[in-house]
């Protein structure tokens, strides 16, 4: 079992920076790749970036490469993503996810096998 907690959501301007942080319990979070996904209000939830266990491999939707940098640290048990040139499609809650198969770098929620309780993004105009 692996339990995930969100943190560093909060109101910014467009243009502006964030940086999420996910801790994650237990001592086996190398062996888990990670996600970032996040759902906007009448929205379905969409995949936002994920990074494999080891080999630091990452995978980013369109809509954020080059915006955003998924990283983590595996000595702290930490996901992290540096959000920067925010902008107001990007608000939504942001959710992180842990996925059993170390080097599987998915797009889809549903390979994903733990989740945090999600941390509110909101991007002003």
């Amino acid at each position: 079992q692996v339990q995930l907690v969100e943190s560093g959501g909060g109101l910014v301007q467009a243009g502006g920076s964030l940086r999420l942080s996910c801790a994650a319990s237990g001592r086996t979070f190398s062996s888990y790749a990670m996600g970032w996904f996040r759902q906007a209000p009448g929205k379905e939830r969409e995949f936002v970036a994920t990074i494999s266990g080891i080999g630091g491999r990452t995978y980013y939707a369109d809509s954020v490469k080059d915006r955003f940098t998924i990283s983590r640290d595996n000595d702290k048990n930490t996901l992290y993503l540096q959000m920067n040139s925010l902008k107001p499609e990007d608000t939504a809650v942001y959710y992180c996810a842990a996925n059993r198969r170390t080097i599987t770098l998915s797009t889809m929620a549903t390979m994903y096998d733990y989740w945090g309780q999600g941390t509110q993004v909101t991007v002003s105009s």
